[in-house]
Order: C-alpha cells, then structure tokens, then sequence
C-alpha cells in the first residue's frame, strides 16, 4: 500500500474558504486532477494540493483566514486514518475542541479542519449537529475504505458531483472543475430552456443541474460512498429543530438579541482582515452595528481586531441608490465608509469572466455585487459579513402580505398591522384603500381559504408533519422562500460573486439557532406595530440610528439594469443582439428578444410602463449568454 501512496507537497499559506475536489474508485494522472483543481484557482489563490492513495484521490485550493501558518496544508491526514478535503468554516471549532480535548483528542494545529476531523472519529455522521458554520467536505476513512460528503444546513458552499460509466464517483465546487474528467458533457437543456423565474429558484433546491449527469448534494443532506455504491440522507431540516420561545414579545426580542449578537461574535473570528457589503437596508446595517458593539463589549478568542470596513454599492442618479441611509450607519458606529460608484461602462468588458465564474443562469447581471466583493479584495478584505437571510426567514418582501392575510383566526386589527408593515408607512386606517381591501378580503380570510396553483404545493411540502400542519400558511411561505426558493438561490448566487474574488461571506441571519428561533415563533413577532421583521427592528435598535431600523421603504442590492440599457451599455446589447450567433442561436428565440432591445434603447421607450417581459430581458437572454460565456469556454478548457 505505502508503494502506491502519492502526496503532493502543499505550497503557500492555509486556508481556507476553498475549492475542493476528488476522484473516488479510479486512479487519475495527478496532471489531470491539477488541470481540475486550477479551474477554481479563484476560489483558492493562495496554494493548492492532492493527495492519492490507490483509486481515491483528493484535492484542495486554498484561500488562507485563519491559522496562516502551514500547519492546516489541506487534503489533511489525521491519525494516520483519515484525509479531509475541507470547504467552508466551523465557526464554533473552538468550543468544539475543548470537548474533544476534555475527551483525549490531540490537536497538532489551530485549525477547524482537524476539529472535523476529530468530531468525525467521535460521533462520525452525528458530529454535523455539533457545527455551526458553512461547510462541504470529504472525509476518507482509510480503514473503512469509504467516503463521507456532507453540505451544511441550508447549502451555503456548493457541492457537485457526478458518476462516470466506470463506476468513478468525481465531486467539486464547481462544475467546470468536474467537467474535464466526465465521460459525457451535454447541457441540460430542458433546465436551460425553462427561464421562468420561479423554475430557477427552485432549481436550486433541487439536486439537478444545467449539466447532463452532473448532480448536487442537497443542503442538509450526506453521502456515504463505500465499495461502488452512495447512500445520500437528510442529516437536518428546520421542522425537526424548533426550539422552545417565550410567548412574551419583549422576552423573544432579548432572546433573538442574545442568538444575533453571539452570531456576530463567532462569525468575527478571523486572522485576516474583515468588512460588509453595506446597502443601507435594515439586514445589512443591523449586521455591522451589531459587529461594532460586540468588538467593543464582547471580545471572544480569534477574533479579528480589523473589522471596521464598510463597502457601499452606489448608483448615482438612479432608483435603488441607498448611499443616504448607509451613510447614517456607519457615521453612527464611528467607522469610514468605502463608497463605489458601480459604473458599468468600467466593468462590463469582464462580463464574459464574471458569467464563466458565476457558471449558473439568473435573472439580472452580476456585475454590481460582483465589483462589490472585487473592490473589498482590492482593498485586502478577505472576509465579509453580510445580512443575506433576514427577508427570507422573518417576512420582509412586499408580497408576503397576501400570505400573511391568509393565515386563520385573524382580527380586523391583525389585518391593519399586516396592511400598514407592507404599505410603506402610509397611515391606511381611515382610508377607502383600506376599507376596500378589508371589504374584499376579510370575509375570505375569516374562513378557509382555498389555495390554488403555486400555494397549493405549498401547503403539501410537508404535508406528513405535525410540526407543519401546524404551521400558519405565513410561515409555510417563509420556509418555502428559505428553503426552496428565494433563499437557496440567493446563498448560492453570492457564494459565486465573492469566491470568484477570493473573498468569504460569512451570514449570522443564517445561524442556525437564528433559522430555527425564526420558525419557531408566531407571525405576530415578524409583523407588528406596522412593521415586517419587527423583531428584528426592536432586537437591533439600541445599536443603530433610528430612521434605518424603522426605515418602510426597501429596495434590495439590485441592478439597475433599464437605465443602462438604455444609457452606456446600449451599443453592447445592440450589437449582441443583432449578432448571428445570437438570432441564430436554438436557446432563445434570438428575432423577438433582438426586437426587445431595440424597443428598449429607443428614445420613446418609457421604462416606467414597460411591461414584464421587456424588464426581465437578462432573464430572456441569459440561457445564449451561459453557452456563450460559460459553457464553450468550460468545454474548450477540457482538452
């Protein structure tokens, strides 16, 4: 066996918000398996390695946070047993390791990896529940001669893989990292083709990809793969961790407080430099004034000293520019703001680069968030910590309004709370508005109502538990746009905009005690006194400047993209348009959207009263853009 052991010497610093990869039941050309693992040299810039032993070969890029020492170089071995390929961050693996120590485990490094590792030997599948953080991994076990893949809770890091013809399990973090190795590489073009929005939220939920037999580990789920077999199981679901609240909304608010502000706290953990993406939004601003009263009231081991960095997103002259209101934010926590006027004309000749890296298909350009998360490298930030999961969890889209008032036993003064979180602040109690709706909806809400189409399956997601019938239709809302919808794409869509620039997005609303405290309290504490996310507001108030905790009016970091349409990038569309490829091409119908641009740059276009298809026009195009940019390259790239 020790004759047909190979380790590749590691290089550079660890770790290790990274790229992983493996080969599982055949033996690989190390040049072929390096060739795999620098497609995701963005994902880990600071070193890469392999380790093979007979048919299992695992692989690692590295991105180096903590620990910068050599002592963590990835794949790991531990006690002469196990070799772990690691994505991700346990947040608590400093709690962790001291009952691993209590219990006779030895730690040559100060690293999470090894804490895995270790809580794998102790309590092998079950050791999951013990971590809070975001992670994907592999662990051989050499003695057993298997294969143990997990994905953390909600599916934060992405994992991917695939089952050649000769039985050869290959895993990633990236589908172009798989792709060189596949037997078959064939679009998925009955995914491609369905570009309803709706489709490709809940894509993401799924374990199906735009890639022909290139498959995701679900979220909250592991695999064990063992003699040519894998058997994949549900390892966590919010239903099965609801937790016990106070009924009093004062004792809910300081036990949110307490799980928000300890969320914050570990997540600062870090031997690198930290920031925020700022929009000015409640999430995103509740996040870093919390950061700043925990540095300066509740310090904790590893935590990082340089966190005082906000990068704000602006879009001067448009509608979703936010710079006022995180202006506020961080003049009242006492730091300096990085303001970036996000100019397309500057960035779009990388577009191509940002859709090879982005490698999936959504509704609007990346580019904002994407320059967003560049200038924080830029700027030698690592690692950002961000308010992604707030709306999802605690109600904060205008829609869900029509949820809400559905759900049963609700008062005519219920319904004035739910009607005034979502109506901006406008005083609607003596209005005809109101006395109108109430008129039309109230008569329906006092009973049952049928739910039809997209709500109807809804409610039948986990039509075989307690815990769910249970739940208020709000809330079977809020889990489907946590857990199968909104939410997963969003997590996923940002891991690709800050790993394809080397920066880590950590996301305390994604707590798993924040997640399961969200589900297990009642509608009234998300929507009251005629706010969304009331609980929220009150639990971060002492901490922020009043006119954005109690801000109405939300606009989400968007892009605004009509207005550059129809201004600087109008010679790019036109010109990608009227393109042959682009008529041409079997993806799209290429004459109706060539149309659509032309319609939309013209000088009469009133890009208030256009209509749906037109302001979804990305959307449209986007599944010619992924062959264009992602797909031929990735391909071209194999050989």
């Amino acid at each position: 066996m020790e004759k047909d052991k190979e380790k590749v010497a590691l290089v550079g610093k660890h770790k290790k918000m990274c790229g992983i990869f493996g080969v599982i039941g055949k033996r690989i050309e190390k040049s072929i398996a390096e060739k795999c693992i620098n497609t995701m040299i963005h994902r880990g810039p600071d070193g890469s390695g392999i380790w093979q032993e007979g048919d299992v070969l695992l692989g690692h890029r590295r991105l180096s946070i903590l620990d910068l020492s050599d002592d963590g170089k990835q794949p790991m071995e531990y006690l002469d047993r196990y070799v772990i390929t690691f994505n991700g961050e346990v947040y608590n693996f400093i709690e962790i390791r001291d009952e691993l120590l209590a219990l006779g485990y030895v730690f040559r490094t100060g690293t999470d990896t090894e804490v895995i590792i270790a809580a794998y030997d102790q309590w092998k599948e079950k050791c999951l529940n013990k971590f809070n953080g975001m992670f994907a991994f592999c662990i051989y076990d050499r003695k057993e001669k298997e294969c143990f893949l997990a994905r953390d809770r909600f599916g934060v890091k992405p994992f991917f893989w695939t089952k050649n013809k000769g039985g050869e399990y290959i895993f990633a973090s990236e589908m172009k990292a798989i792709l060189p190795v596949m037997d078959n590489r064939e679009i998925n073009r009955k995914l491609l083709l369905n570009t309803d929005v709706t489709s490709i939220n809940r894509y993401e939920s799924s374990d199906d990809s735009l890639v022909l037999g290139i498959t995701k580990l679900k979220a909250g789920h592991y695999a064990i793969i063992k003699e040519g077999n894998i058997q994949i199981d549900k390892w966590w679901d919010v239903l099965d961790n609801l937790m016990e609240v106070p009924q009093d909304y004062d004792e809910q608010t300081e036990m949110f407080r307490e799980l928000f502000l300890d969320a914050c706290k570990i997540r600062m953990r870090s031997d690198v430099k930290i920031g925020t993406a700022l929009s000015g939004g409640l999430d995103s601003s509740s996040t870093i004034s919390v950061m700043s009263y925990v540095a300066k009231n509740m310090q904790t081991r590893k935590m990082s000293e340089d966190w005082q960095h906000a990068y704000i997103a602006c879009f001067p002259g448009t509608d979703v520019d936010e710079k006022e209101y995180a202006r506020m934010v961080v003049e009242n926590i006492g730091i300096n703001g990085t303001y970036l006027d996000i100019d397309p004309v500057r960035y779009w000749d990388k577009i191509g680069d940002d859709l090879y890296l982005f490698e999936e298909v959504y509704q609007t350009t990346p580019v904002p968030m994407m320059e967003t998360y560049n200038a924080e490298k830029m700027d030698g930030t690592k690692v950002t910590i961000d308010g992604h999961g707030a709306d999802e969890l605690f109600g904060g889209y205008t829609y869900d309004i029509f949820h809400a008032l559905y759900n049963r036993g609700i008062t005519r003064g219920d319904f004035k709370q739910i009607i005034e979180a979502y109506s901006e602040g406008k005083d609607i109690s003596n209005t005809e508005y109101f006395k109108i709706i109430y008129k039309v909806l109230g008569h329906k809400i006092k009973n049952k109502v049928m739910i039809k189409g997209d709500d109807k399956r809804i409610e039948q997601l986990h039509d075989d538990t307690a815990d769910w019938r249970r739940m208020t239709h709000f809330d079977k809302l809020l889990y489907d746009e946590s857990f199968c919808s909104i939410l997963p794409t969003l997590l996923r869509n940002y891991d690709r905009y800050s790993m394809a620039n080397s920066v880590e997005i950590r996301t305390p609303f994604m707590d798993y005690r924040v997640v399961s405290f969200a589900f297990s309290i009642g509608w009234r504490s998300k929507i009251r006194n005629g706010f969304s996310k009331a609980i929220i507001r009150d639990a971060v108030a002492p901490y922020m400047p009043e006119r954005v905790t109690y801000r109405r009016n939300k606009i989400g970091f968007t892009t605004p993209l009509l207005d550059w349409i129809h201004g600087d990038l109008k010679e790019w569309f036109l010109d990608i348009s009227s393109s042959r490829d682009f008529i041409e091409s079997d993806l799209i119908d290429g004459n109706k959207l060539s149309n659509h641009i032309k319609t939309i740059v013209s000088d009469d276009f009133d890009m208030k009263h256009c209509n749906n298809e037109l302001s979804n026009i990305w959307m449209h195009i986007s599944p010619f853009l992924w062959k264009k940019y992602f797909w031929d390259r990735a391909v071209a790239e194999t050989t």
